[in-house]
């Protein structure tokens, strides 16, 4: 299948990081050289260009293409790609990546959004789903903490758990922390310890106020040797903020 992704943040690579490694003919869109990493990601596509230009899109040769996923963290930017992906190019399926949840009206299949996903909105629901599960609570899986917080920190290339399974992070973590949800190209998901964790996840913790600073210090440096979070949004020009433990959801 072929793949188009407008924005190669640490979404956008995310999402094409682990769509290439299934197979998967792949492009990612942005303007923003500091987004583009070819050595990164050399098994795919990059062009260096406004995904909001219908030029640029007719050099993509758009039409070609079976998916178009807009990822920047710029929800105009992500509406207009959907628009002209579908109206002006014909693509079969346009998902769309929204940033603000005040915005959910806007994605619909009036703009060309086939499928939009909201990451602020499912981690809301995902942890409100565990919070009403009994069994995770006899479990003590998820314990009831006081005053807890939502804590979240994208994964860079220099993060200590970058490439091990999530039972090894979960085992690592202090007191009072507990992982909740993890963020990748398919969406939200609860943990699984089998799973590996891979550049550009976020991992999004309930903590006690007191045990930030622990879990902090276990995540590591925020920006690392790589841009912790840093979104080169096509047709915006800025850079999403970087999420870190103790940024709320």
């Amino acid at each position: 299948m072929r793949i188009a992704i407008a924005g190669a943040g640490s979404v956008g690579r995310s999402i094409a990081t682990e769509l290439a490694g299934s197979g998967h003919d792949v492009l990612l869109i942005d303007r923003d050289t500091r987004a583009i990493g070819v050595d990164d990601l050399p098994q795919v596509e990059w062009l260096l260009a406004d995904a909001c230009e219908l030029a640029t899109l007719e050099d993509a040769r758009l039409g070609d293409f079976d998916v178009v996923i807009a990822a920047s963290s710029d929800d105009k930017v992500n509406l207009v790609v959907s628009l002209l992906a579908k109206t002006e190019f014909g693509v079969e399926q346009v998902i769309a990546r929204i940033n603000d949840p005040d915005n959910e009206w806007l994605f619909n299949d009036s703009w060309g959004v086939d499928l939009a996903v909201s990451p602020p909105r499912l981690i809301a629901d995902l942890v409100d789903g565990v919070a009403e599960e009994e069994d995770y609570v006899e479990e003590g899986t998820l314990p009831p903490l006081p005053g807890a917080e939502i804590a979240e920190s994208v994964l860079h290339a220099a993060s200590p758990f970058v490439g091990s399974v999530e039972s090894e992070l979960t085992g690592a973590l202090p007191a009072g922390v507990a992982l909740v949800a993890v963020v990748g190209s398919g969406g939200v998901r609860p943990p699984d310890p089998e799973r590996t964790l891979s550049v550009g996840n976020t991992v999004v913790f309930l903590a006690e106020p007191e045990a930030l600073g622990p879990l902090e210090e276990l995540l590591g440096p925020a920006d690392g040797t790589v841009p912790d979070d840093a979104e080169g949004t096509e047709g915006s020009g800025t850079a999403e903020e970087a999420a870190s433990p103790g940024a709320q959801a």
